[in-house]
């Protein structure tokens, strides 16, 4: 175990920085009870990418990336167990190695495990990450271990719980066998795509959409089964594709002073980058999962029930066409589809559920990134939920409306954390912890 004392930990697009007294690199279990045992108050942090204020802020710290085995398989039952700092691409090679998969990915493969189920990280098309974890082990402010499998009542709260009852230590994922994909892109206008969400859920295996503010267009993504073997023309698009997010960057450039650039910037990127079709085949993981994040950007993300996601979606558009607001998004709005679940801070619990991302490719500025506001203030209203790992202001008391089972987390929280030993500042504010004991 390594020790580091009085140093600046900062996020991974910087916008985010906290002093701390001590950070451990641990490498086993024991060294992970000893420190939180030990700790008044801790915080633990993976590959630093989250938007939300929720990995640091705290005296100790846990660098838990240094925790990063792969403990076993079981082929019979088709389950892998891992340290909760593996990075999601080295779980995913290790199953896909197996002749395995995971039904439904995040869209990064940079994050830990950990850090990915804490905050209810997500793909499209299946269900939160966290809902394929059958069995864990937690790591209790005592420094005592908790196992907890599917039969437990108690997996419902531990699934994503913004690491405050506790630090996973050993997960054990249920895994599928592999399949192949079959995936075709193109573009088309709202007006044709909005309406066929339900029956594309229904017809593909897989559905994306990326959404093009202030184009009229979205950019639509779908996937189907095939026999591995079956021959496709695949087509990748001009080569020059590869530079999108370079092009972005130098679009947006300036539109934290001008934000009205971005409707101009927008209808370029579309027409270079978005315009086209493309055609390919592969696993989940080698056709849908972005290999790496390029340039530091800023993320809000919010859900809502599939049922009302057109009129949702329909008020934000007029509101952030407005020229008034100054609510200019950049490209593209992540649109993706999660299955209900029961686990009780996921967004899907209860209903399906629609999911859409908002970017600010520029960081440094997204405090004054007025789409952050928008977006918020219009899902908000409609019952949506707030991405954990991501930007948003909303507190307890807006929380407490959106999610049947807070009260019951909180007070669960309280049992399992009697100190306070896992709040942070944007913790204790976030759901109104009003003093430490």
């Amino acid at each position: 175990m390594k020790q580091d004392k009085n140093g600046l930990w900062v996020s991974w697009n910087e916008n985010l920085t906290h002093n701390y007294k001590s950070l451990y690199k641990i490498t086993s279990e024991k060294e992970l009870q000893e420190v939180v045992k030990n700790s008044d108050q801790i915080r633990v942090f993976g590959s630093k990418q989250s938007s939300a204020d929720i990995a640091s802020g705290a005296a100790t710290l846990i660098d838990i990336t240094t925790y990063n085995k792969i403990i076993s398989f079981n082929d019979s039952e088709r389950t892998i167990t891992v340290q909760a700092g593996v990075i999601l691409g080295d779980l995913l090679e290790a199953i896909e190695a197996k002749g395995w998969c995971i039904p439904c990915l995040p869209d990064i493969n940079t994050v830990t495990i950990g850090g990915a189920l804490a905050t209810g990280t997500h793909g499209t098309s299946g269900q939160l990450l966290c809902e394929y974890m059958t069995k864990c082990t937690l790591v209790l402010a005592d420094g005592s271990v908790k196992e907890i499998s599917e039969k437990d009542t108690l997996i419902n709260a531990v699934r994503v719980s913004l690491g405050v009852l506790g630090v996973f230590s050993e997960i054990t994922f249920q895994c599928q066998p592999i399949y192949t994909l079959h995936v075709k892109e193109g573009p088309e206008k709202d007006k044709e795509w909005l309406p066929k969400i339900e029956e594309r859920l229904k017809k593909h295996d897989f559905l994306r959409i990326l959404w093009l503010p202030h184009t009229n267009k979205g950019y639509i993504i779908t996937g189907d089964k095939i026999d591995p073997n079956t021959k496709i023309t695949e087509d990748l698009g001009p080569k020059y594709l590869k530079h999108r997010r370079k092009t972005s960057k130098i679009l947006y450039k300036y539109t934290h002073i001008f934000p009205w650039i971005t409707a101009i910037a927008n209808k370029l990127l579309y027409r270079g980058f978005f315009s086209s079709t493309k055609e390919h085949k592969g696993s989940l993981y080698q056709a849908t999962v972005t290999k790496s994040r390029g340039s530091t950007l800023e993320l809000a993300e919010w859900t809502i029930g599939l049922d009302i996601f057109p009129t949702v979606f329909e008020e934000l558009k007029t509101e952030i066409n407005k020229w008034s607001n100054k609510s200019f998004i950049h490209i593209p709005m992540d649109v993706r589809f999660v299955y209900k679940d029961t686990s009780w801070l996921s967004y899907a619990y209860g209903k399906d559920t629609v999911t859409m991302g908002c970017v600010s490719r520029n960081a440094a500025t997204a405090n004054t990134y007025e789409a952050f506001k928008s977006i918020e203030k219009i899902f908000l209203k409609h019952g949506g939920k707030p991405h954990w790992g991501k930007r948003f202001t909303a507190k307890n008391t807006e929380l407490s409306k959106i999610y049947d089972k807070w009260e019951d987390f909180k007070l669960l929280r309280r049992e399992l954390d009697p100190t306070n030993k896992f709040l942070n500042p944007y913790l204790t504010e976030l759901i109104n912890e009003k003093k430490h004991n």
